[in-house]
């Protein structure tokens, strides 16, 4: 196997995928999406959380017949067709009904995130076999950096012509303009990743007669495993920052005129953020993924701190650079912990467990509607803190194991 060839195609896919659904950002973009079709607080948290959580239904069904390939780059190919197929036909609902029946587009728009989302429940559980397969531990580490850097680079693309659009044409037809030119984009990196050369794993487990003995071994399985169970926990107090995500944006617009130049110049900004933590912060770590968690949460927790006394675009400028910087630690600690825990026979299973109970957190944005519409944006900023308070603490003990 060639790292520096499937490392490039790992990057390519990284590039376009950013590019594409960058347009769909939750902390921007699919907010403003749904406000402009209902005032619903809630909604919006909702939306966000379709946009990612329809890939919990069906994580431990993909791993329950994953465990058993020997191969699993042909189904992630299957995967990747409809995520293109849904997320074009977001564009095409927008475009041809759109304001003529907001509640009908809505719903449109939510099916197609959910299948976009759901179809990512199978891909995520075979993405991560695969990086685990053909990379070894200090490769992965790198690779996924490299990935992360060159999305970076994209969103950061994909911000300035975002702002053109949402500038030059009227909503909801700028809505529809992006998902459908991005799902073309999707689907160049879709094509680079399938192209991957992928081993043979010879070290598979023979799954279980049904898929609900393979439930109960897996329940069994997690309350065995200190590690697997503090490693969760950790990933879902980490998205405890979808509580408010969403909704900053949202402040922004009663502060401040929020014109396309500022959207896509807050997304710019963002993925600035993400491409600077990737080339100077997180290739720094050499594999020491606990730490570079906890650096992540400290520095979400102060981009939640400056979000409560901000007003001007400067400051939420700072926020949404200490955003993008975070998230990425977040996902590339996230990703190496639990391929570090994992056992290779056993390494689906454990991938799904971990993703289905920590991607509960997806659905923090819900709540999070809830606590806004009902208390304001202090009450929900200082909520998100003590979560994420709680969660830097739960890494120390996570250290302790000496994962």
């Amino acid at each position: 196997m060639s790292y520096k060839s499937n490392n490039t195609k790992n990057a390519i896919h990284g590039f376009f995928l950013a590019l594409a659904i960058t347009v769909a950002e939750p902390s921007t973009i699919l907010p403003l999406i749904v406000h402009h079709f209902s005032d619903n607080l809630i909604l919006v948290g909702l939306f966000a959380s379709l946009m990612r959580g329809g890939a919990i239904v069906v994580q431990l069904f993909a791993a329950f017949y994953a465990q058993s390939y020997s191969h699993v780059l042909p189904y992630l190919r299957v995967v990747f067709f409809f995520r293109f197929f849904s997320w074009f036909m977001i564009g095409v609902a927008i475009f041809f009904v759109g304001d003529k029946n907001p509640t009908l587009t809505l719903w449109l728009i939510g099916i197609g995130l959910f299948f976009f989302s759901f179809s990512a429940g199978f891909g995520g559980i075979y993405f991560k076999e695969i990086i685990a397969k053909v990379f070894s531990r200090e490769e992965r580490g790198r690779t996924m950096a490299n990935k992360q850097l060159f999305a970076s680079l994209a969103a950061i693309l994909s911000g300035g012509v975002t702002g053109v659009i949402l500038e030059h044409f009227q909503a909801p037809m700028s809505y529809a303009y992006l998902f459908m030119v991005s799902a073309f984009l999707l689907l160049i990196g879709l094509f680079a990743f399938a192209t991957i050369d992928e081993p043979v794993k010879t070290n598979v487990s023979q799954k279980e007669a049904s898929f609900w003995l393979f439930i109960r071994n897996a329940i069994t399985l997690f309350k065995d495993d200190e590690r697997l169970r503090l490693q969760t926990a950790v990933s879902l107090l980490g998205y405890s920052f979808f509580l408010s995500l969403p909704f900053i944006i949202l402040k922004a617009k009663e502060s401040f005129e929020l014109t396309g130049w500022l959207i896509g110049g807050f997304i710019t900004i963002q993925m600035i953020g993400s491409m600077l933590g990737n080339l100077l912060l997180w290739k720094r770590f050499k594999g020491d993924y606990i730490f570079m968690m906890q650096i992540a949460y400290l520095i979400v927790i102060t981009a939640f701190i400056m979000a409560l006394f901000a007003h001007s675009p400067l400051s939420y400028g700072l926020i949404f650079l200490l955003f993008g910087i975070a998230i990425d630690g977040f996902r590339n600690a996230d990703l190496n912990l639990i391929l570090e825990i994992a056992p290779e026979a056993k390494r689906p299973v454990y991938v799904a467990i971990h993703s289905t109970l920590s991607s509960i957190g997806l659905f923090f944005t819900i709540p999070g509607g809830y606590i806004l519409q009902s208390y304001g944006y202090t009450t929900l900023y200082l909520t998100t803190l003590f979560m994420l308070a709680i969660g830097v603490l739960t890494t120390n003990k996570l250290k302790k194991l000496g994962v």
